[in-house]
């Protein structure tokens, strides 16, 4: 049933709104991810980190919002209920305890890298079924990727797997 009638075809509105339902569980997750890791980074550059971190939970749920609306702009209720986020986010879980400040910005390098990757999959998806929602994950994956080299340049620019 569709509150909200979409202008798109039931096959673009399908590519579509799996595009922004991965996209929001994504997002909600990162912000969970970074805010866990955010409350337990210790270390020499603990502050720094600490601070970096908001950052990314707030684009985050910034974009998380954007990305749910779109979704019912087009008809779609959006899932970001914490089953749904768990059962089929693409960032791995966050360390439990304290996590050391070089290995909390490891494990958010890891975590953005897995974001963007699907973002990007998601932009050539959603490119002819509707540009706009391509437009919107096109402004995401342009925030997510200067975090990400903040991010890798706060350890030095060490690639993971190296």
């Amino acid at each position: 049933m569709y509150v909200v009638k979409s202008p798109l075809s039931e096959a673009d509105l399908k590519t579509v709104s799996e595009a922004l339902q991965g996209a929001l569980v994504d997002l909600v997750d990162l912000s969970l991810v970074a805010k866990q890791i955010h409350w337990n980074v210790v270390g020499p550059r603990f502050r720094s980190v600490h601070l970096q971190l908001d950052e990314v939970v707030d684009t985050a749920r910034l974009h998380s919002d954007t990305v749910a609306e779109r979704a019912s702009t087009l008809g779609v209720p959006p899932d970001g209920r914490a089953a749904t986020v768990a059962g089929s986010s693409g960032i791995g879980s966050a360390p439990e305890g304290w996590i050391k400040d070089t290995e909390a910005v490891a494990t958010l390098v890891s975590a953005l890298g897995a974001v963007i990757a699907r973002m990007r999959e998601r932009i050539a998806a959603t490119g002819d079924a509707d540009p706009v929602s391509q437009d919107v994950f096109i402004g995401i994956t342009a925030d997510l990727e200067k975090h990400h080299w903040m991010f890798q340049a706060e350890n030095g620019g060490e690639r993971l797997g190296d």
